[in-house]
């Protein structure tokens, strides 16, 4: 097979519809780039992992204390099968891998292809059978083993697949960092048969260089819990087949005794990138010692436009779906179009709620969405630092409904306390202000939300958001955010005309958190600006919502930001 042009994109999740192979922001953003791949032609192939059990199911209990289960799913029904097979050692027994695939296909017919490792094999031990079950499942040495089977199992199955020289490998996070280990392998194995020595391969810091060219690393935390570490005793005790062909290089790259996958992938990558211009800043200020640019997220348009919305556009804007950018002409579409379109998700949005929660959401009242990861520094209760505020505001400038989604991992304890917390407010304003938290959320539920809430909130600890996209998606769909200035809504926030920003931009990158400063100037908007704009010059907001399409809906969106990815990393 030809495969010189070809750029290998490894994640750890994806999230391709109908399928629960995904945690969240990060696995969306792979689908979303491999749809922009298709619709753009960009010869691109996809390696990741099975997760016959997906990540997991939420429960949700009165109280709000959260429980998990599996969510097995029809594997054969949604995938086909591929004959080859490939071998990763991992604590000296070979485990066997296939691989099972699934064309994504662009606006013009042109396929790309996802390729899911899976390692459940009769022949494999049992243990080894349910590597490839549970997405950011099991303890340190489970993870370990499922970046072995993505970065050193993903580039042998490419191999067996007939895919001999790719162009660029794209780790998306540092999950995949081990193919740089395996590129280095093979160069080494290679040298070693030329000299028909008696010696096992070596890797040596000359190989090391000449793979570097070929490798792309995206960065997307700027969370130091977010990168992967292991110590190296774990690692000798799980990586066993290199056969010591990297004892010279652990001491470069393993530092304190511990292999950390980020570093690893930088040092080893010609291209390094933030995900927002404010994160790449973030980024080098983490890693000083490398050269670290930003192309900032974006997200499939077509895949997140609501029915209405798309239909306007279809309209309005012939030819929006093959360039994004010319969604800049959405400053032309009269407001009662955007304005109507809007209604009509919402209103799905309010029935559905309605129908699942008996949450008694009105159509009339102006609806919040906040729809996150729970986890402590996404800061989904900053809403209620003042509730009797909150509650004049509502009160006195006019009705306000929230509504709340998001999982927390099932390890974060404090991430579960967040969602307790959240359902004791809710509890405590129920006859003041209609809160609802949505179990479960997903692919389906963040389409609806993104298309049917007035206002999106996004309150994060500064410099903690690399960029967030359910931003994107909402601007997407005409409706506007209040935001903390952080991640892509540093670039995308202009005050009153696409959204409105919490806090202030002091100190640039170096803000603190004040939880109680960006409170204030959360519910001074809210009281002030956004409520009585809403309620009492509906023109005037709807056109902040034209103008979220048309200066974020058509900048930051996936097409371009594969455009930006082939000029800077794939093909430069």
């Amino acid at each position: 097979m030809d495969s010189k042009d070809t750029i290998a994109y490894f994640t750890m999740e994806i999230g391709l519809e109908g399928m629960p192979t995904y945690a969240g922001g990060l696995g969306i953003l792979a689908g979303d780039t491999v749809r922009a791949a298709a619709d753009l032609e960009i010869p691109m192939i996809v390696v990741t992992l099975l997760h016959r059990k997906g990540y997991f199911r939420q429960k949700l209990d009165a109280a709000g204390a959260q429980t998990e289960e599996p969510i097995p799913w029809p594997v054969a029904d949604l995938l086909r099968e591929m004959e080859p097979r490939c071998v990763v050692e991992i604590e000296g027994r070979n485990v066997r891998l296939r691989a099972w695939t699934r064309e994504v296909k662009g606006i013009n017919g042109f396929s790309v292809p996802v390729y899911f490792l899976d390692a459940a094999l009769e022949e494999n031990a049992e243990q080894d059978r349910a590597l490839t079950d549970h997405l950011y499942g099991g303890d340190e040495r489970y993870r370990l083993c499922q970046e072995v089977i993505l970065g050193i199992g993903g580039v042998r199955m490419l191999r067996a697949l007939g895919y001999a020289d790719v162009k660029r490998y794209h780790m998306n996070e540092g999950h995949a960092a081990l193919l740089t280990l395996e590129l280095a392998y093979e160069l080494a194995r290679e040298a070693w048969e030329m000299t028909y020595e008696p010696v096992k391969p070596v890797v040596t810091a000359e190989l090391v260089r000449l793979i570097k060219p070929k490798c792309v690393f995206t960065t997307h935390t700027p969370v130091p819990a977010g990168q992967d570490k292991f110590p190296l005793s774990l690692v000798h005790q799980v990586i066993t087949g290199y056969h010591g062909a990297f004892a010279e290089r652990e001491r470069e790259f393993c530092l304190d005794g511990t292999l950390n996958l980020t570093y690893l992938a930088l040092d080893n990558s010609h291209y390094i990138n933030g995900v927002a211009k404010r994160h790449g800043k973030v980024s080098s200020q983490m890693f000083s010692d490398y050269k670290i640019d930003s192309i900032t997220n974006g997200v499939h348009a077509a895949t997140w436009a609501s029915e209405p919305m798309s239909a306007v556009f279809d309209q309005r804007i012939p030819g929006w779906r093959e360039d994004n950018s010319s969604l800049r002409y959405a400053l032309k579409i009269p407001l009662r179009d955007i304005w109507r379109a809007h209604r009509q998700s919402k209103q799905a949005l309010i029935e559905q709620v309605n129908r699942d929660y008996q949450a008694g959401l009105d159509l009339e009242v102006f609806t919040v969405g906040f729809a996150r990861r729970a986890a402590v520094y996404k800061r989904a209760d900053l809403l209620f630092v003042d509730t009797a505020r909150l509650t004049e505001i509502a009160k006195n400038s006019g009705p306000t409904q929230i509504i709340y989604a998001g999982k927390a991992h099932p390890r974060d304890q404090a991430g579960k306390d967040l969602i307790k917390r959240i359902f004791q407010i809710k509890a405590a304003l129920k006859d003041k202000i209609k809160i609802v938290y949505l179990a479960d959320y997903d692919f389906g539920l963040a389409k609806a939300l993104t298309a049917g809430v007035d206002l999106w909130l996004n309150t994060p600890q500064p410099p903690l958001e690399a960029s967030g996209t359910s931003g994107m998606k909402a601007a997407l769909n005409g409706v506007p955010s209040l935001s903390i200035l952080d991640g892509w809504w540093v670039e995308g926030c202009l005050e009153g005309v696409t959204g409105w920003a919490v806090g202030n931009d002091v100190g640039g990158s170096g803000k603190t958190d004040n939880p109680e400063e960006d409170a204030l100037s959360l519910y001074n908007k809210l009281e002030m600006i956004i409520l009585p704009m809403f309620y009492d010059e509906m023109e005037r907001y709807a056109g902040v919502m034209r103008n979220a399409i048309a200066l974020n809906g058509s900048f930051f969106n996936a097409e371009r930001m594969l455009d930006q990815y082939v000029t800077k990393a794939y093909f430069k």
